[in-house]
């Protein structure tokens, strides 16, 4: 019994260290903690070719449909087809300044998009720290419990319960990894949903 425990932790422990996303050299970032390169801001060259937005992303706020049609359409809860026909229905109704009306309305999406992938970059950074502290800890509870494992004269139960001990921990850690990954797509998911907002917004001015 001790030998298969002893057996399925060292897989558990193998399974994990090749795992982990900083044991690839090509996502070295420091705390970083997804394959993907760390970008922390939206690129607003890639969608927007015209004059500068300084002014609009002063003043967006400050015009209440714009602001409230940018609270709707800018979280993913909210179809994608529905926000594109809430920005189909803003162009109609903007009436002769519906080009000035709708640079308003894609500078305010950049900034709350732009602001919520800087919050959840930032929070896998933090993610990553723990990540890191959890694989430290885990390295060195293995070592602990092989150095018990080779003590002689050998402690059977001491081992089992170390080995007990460090399978959960392994698995907990397993299991952190896992949810990081799904979590590193959510940049690249909010870039996404602002690329597809913006070409609807492009569009409507034309």
């Amino acid at each position: 019994m001790l030998k298969k425990l002893t057996m399925r932790l060292a897989a558990l422990i193998l399974a994990a260290s090749l795992s982990a996303p900083w044991a690839d050299a090509q996502t070295s970032q420091g705390d970083w903690p997804c394959k993907q390169v760390r970008v922390p801001e939206i690129a607003l060259g890639g969608v927007w070719t015209g004059p500068s937005l300084d002014k609009e992303r002063r003043e967006w706020l400050s015009d209440p449909a714009v602001a409230d049609l940018v609270g709707r359409i800018a979280p993913r809860r909210t179809p994608l087809e529905e926000a594109e026909k809430a920005i189909a229905d803003f162009a109609k109704n903007a009436g002769g300044d519906r080009k000035a009306r709708l640079t308003l309305l894609f500078a305010g999406l950049y900034d709350r998009m732009n602001d919520e992938r800087r919050d959840v970059v930032t929070g896998l950074d933090r993610f990553g720290r723990r990540l890191k502290d959890m694989a430290e800890k885990t390295r060195e509870e293995t070592q602990a419990f092989y150095d018990l494992q080779n003590r002689k004269p050998p402690d059977p139960e001491a081992v089992k319960k170390a080995a007990e001990a460090l399978q959960w921990r392994v698995r907990l850690f397993e299991e952190q990894r896992k949810m990081g990954a799904y979590v590193c797509e959510s940049p690249a998911l909010i870039e996404q949903r602002f690329g597809a907002l913006a070409r609807a917004i492009m569009a409507a001015m034309e």
